[in-house]
């Protein structure tokens, strides 16, 4: 397993601002050693946009993006656009932007921003960049312009998100990702908060808007990109989840849009995710779930799990290393671990001779698998079990997960969890919040029949 730190990276900064001029080489070397390994700096209008290329072009990590901000829109004639072509060459030209409308301000008039915002969809699409999209006070008209552009085609960010959890799911379902600056630290920013809680980490960016925005503890002060840490750990604090996962997951984000920085996806045994040890045995599964993300990704929250082969008992052992510093060791990795049941007990019982906590994630239908129940094989070896029953009735499962035993498969979930019971210290039901199931209803089952935890897992939110 890989211990090294994930890095961070500044998705939007101002480099090219006269704040930095003194002392820009310091203002880099500490976000380094705050642990942010890369910055974006962003063109706002053709001088700004040709200053962040020569950055760009002068130091290790700093990448650039050129575009014509609103506020300059009167100078995106044809010639400009020319201009933003030639400087998208530049193999350290990453996205096109900031570009987009603001409604706040109104510097220059509305038809005008609407103009150049247009023309530089269509740059982005021509160049094969994504877009750096700025909106303040002008949401449905943003949303009107990126769906007649068809803007999905280049991809691209909303940074500085100020819309609603409507239109952050609008936009996500677009195919845009959302990025959070440190405007997610301010107390009174309780909504903005909310949104980055209700939407799924694969689409969040993170961001300094440097020199501008600062973050709680720093107000008043000129922003830089080591400051973004201070914004990571309040977005980790939200997702509950560690400050490791959420600069894996957003440096992963990072690369995916942008190009940056490769990240290296072997695909681990043991993947850490806030303080539990997750092990990935098999991709195999007696299930093939509609939501299941494997099916679009194996990547969960920013590790990447499509086995090659299906490793040995000794290598899971090995990968595990020092128990101690997790909370638990959990079996779950794209597939149904009790397919290996034979792995799973050898493993089990290692780690309880260290002292772990050993949990598994099940779909429940290992003893229709195995053809016996092997439940009693597990005790003394588990500490809890978590088992996915996603469903009121035996239709809407078969419909919903798709079991290789067909109707039977559902009859089988439930007596597993009602017989695990018996044999393992801490039993949990958890069903996925897919449009069209009944929850409440689910939720009885669970506490009054089978008399065991009920857990409500978010849709298209894995880990």
């Amino acid at each position: 397993m890989n211990n090294a730190s994930p890095t961070l990276i500044d998705t939007h900064a101002h480099l090219d601002d006269l704040r930095f001029s003194a002392d820009l080489r310091q203002v880099l070397s500490a976000a380094r050693n705050a642990g942010v390994s890369d910055v974006i700096t962003i063109g706002c209008d053709l001088k700004s946009s040709a200053t962040s290329v020569r950055l760009a072009a002068e130091h290790d990590g700093v990448f650039a993006a050129v575009g014509i901000h609103p506020h300059h829109a009167q100078e995106a004639s044809k010639a400009a656009m020319d201009t933003l072509r030639r400087l998208a060459r530049h193999d350290k030209v990453v996205a096109i932007g900031e570009t987009g409308l603001d409604y706040f301000r109104d510097r220059c008039p509305r038809p005008v921003q609407q103009k150049a915002f247009r023309e530089q969809i269509a740059l982005a699409k021509q160049v094969g960049l994504p877009l750096i999209i700025h909106d303040r006070d002008a949401h449905q008209d943003v949303l009107k312009i990126l769906r007649e552009e068809r803007a999905h085609q280049a991809g691209g960010v909303l940074h500085c998100f100020s819309g609603d959890l409507s239109m952050a799911h609008t936009c996500i379902e677009m195919g845009f990702y959302l990025s959070f600056p440190g405007t997610l630290t301010y107390p009174a920013n309780q909504d903005l908060r909310d949104i980055a809680a209700a939407i799924n980490t694969d689409r969040i960016l993170l961001e300094t808007d440097c020199p501008y925005l600062a973050p709680q503890s720093r107000r008043g002060r000129r922003n830089e990109p080591a400051f973004l840490v201070e914004t990571a750990v309040e977005l980790a604090r939200i997702k509950g989840l560690s400050s490791a996962d959420i600069a894996r997951i957003t440096r992963l984000n990072s690369h995916r849009l942008f190009g940056i920085s490769p990240v290296e996806q072997p695909s681990p045994i043991a993947y850490p995710i806030r303080n539990s040890l997750y092990l990935n045995i098999t991709n195999r599964c007696s299930n093939r779930c509609t939501f299941c993300a494997k099916f679009k990704d194996f990547t969960v929250k920013g590790h990447s799990l499509k086995l090659e082969r299906e490793p040995t008992t000794q290598e899971v052992i090995e990968a595990v290393g020092d128990v101690r510093p997790y909370k638990e060791i959990v079996f779950c990795g794209y597939g149904e671990p009790l397919l290996r049941l034979d792995l799973v007990k050898e493993v089990a019982r290692c780690l309880k001779k260290r002292g772990a906590r050993v949990r598994i994630n099940t779909d429940g239908q290992a003893n229709l698998v195995h053809k016996r129940n092997i439940l009693p094989e597990l005790s003394g070896l588990v500490d809890a079990i978590s088992v996915s029953l996603n469903a009121a009735d035996a239709a809407q499962y078969q419909k919903v997960c798709q079991s290789q035993f067909g109707m039977e498969g559902y009859r089988g979930v439930k007596e597993f969890i009602r017989q695990a019971k018996y044999y393992i210290p801490s039993v949990t039901a958890s069903v996925v919040s897919l449009p069209g199931i009944d929850i409440e209803a689910c939720r009885k089952i669970v506490e009054e029949e089978l008399k065991v935890k009920f857990l409500l897992r978010h849709y298209n939110e894995v880990g």
